[in-house]
């Protein structure tokens, strides 16, 4: 019995210990940016418009704008949790290639932006770069799409309840953070002691307007489920397109059905 008592404290002891560090750490994991910038637009032939936008709160953001035809649809682009803007620029050519205009904002903390990486700080960077593509390039509402790529998804979706895009796009996104949490470590109580939610699932539901979310059954990081929840959470009109490949490679390694998904998509949304 002593022995068995024995056990049970350290594996106690051991996911208190893990809990604690998972706690104080959780900052670190979930937020990782990088401040170099390795190329710009202009590198990859890519005619461009450096912008800082600046938020209501202080910060200074950085951030491209990448024209393509004034009467076309504009994306706004939230990207994930790593690196930054100049990451991106496979997609932003992409969008380009398909007629859109966009503007990819990088959140406070990441590339040349100002200040430090917050779950509210992302919805606030976010709004900021809607607000500057209505009052500086004139856009209306409906021919914006908020597109977001892994926790940009969560981000765009708690944007997009609250301004009414003309459409929505989640990609590799997941179901909340306690979700995300839960499944990375599946022994440890962790929705005690989140820090943040970034609840898409809810946000989602609150969504109306056309919504297109991807994702790959290949995904290692977040799962395939999630991404079925979201489209069953979304409402009508709708579309569920299956991507294929890793996290964080579905995109360069399957470009072709990439595009494809999004053209095929862009043709259904209504014209205004």
């Amino acid at each position: 019995m002593s022995i068995v008592i024995t056990l049970a404290a350290v594996v106690l002891a051991i996911g208190v210990g893990l809990s604690l560090v998972l706690y104080l750490t959780q900052g670190h994991v979930l937020y990782q940016p990088s401040h170099s910038i390795m190329m710009a637009p202009d590198d990859i032939g890519l005619s461009y418009e450096q912008v800082v936008l600046h938020t209501p709160d202080g910060q200074a953001l950085s951030a491209w704008y990448i024209p393509s035809d004034p009467q076309a649809r504009t994306v706004l682009f939230c990207h994930g949790n790593a690196g930054n803007i100049s990451h991106r620029l496979d997609t932003l050519m992409m969008f380009n290639e398909l007629g859109l205009n966009c503007l990819i904002v990088d959140y406070r903390g990441y590339g040349q932006s100002t200040g430090k990486p917050t779950e509210k700080g992302t919805f606030v960077d976010i709004k900021t770069g809607w607000d500057w593509l209505i009052e500086n390039k004139g856009a209306s509402p409906e021919r914006i799409i908020l597109f977001g790529r892994s926790l940009g998804g969560s981000v765009a979706a708690n944007v997009a309840k609250d301004v009414g895009p003309g459409a929505l796009v989640l990609e590799s996104t997941f179901t909340s953070y306690d979700d995300m949490a839960s499944n990375l470590y599946p022994f440890l109580p962790v929705r005690w002691f989140t820090k943040y939610n970034y609840n898409t699932l809810a946000a989602v539901k609150a969504v109306h307007c056309p919504v297109l979310v991807i994702h790959s059954p290949d995904d290692e990081i977040v799962p395939y489920k999630f991404g079925q929840q979201l489209f069953a959470a979304a409402n009508e009109p709708k579309r569920f397109a299956e991507l294929k490949g890793t996290h964080n490679d579905g995109f360069y390694t399957n470009t072709g059905l990439y595009k494809k998904i999004w053209r095929n998509w862009l043709t259904q949304l209504p014209n205004e």
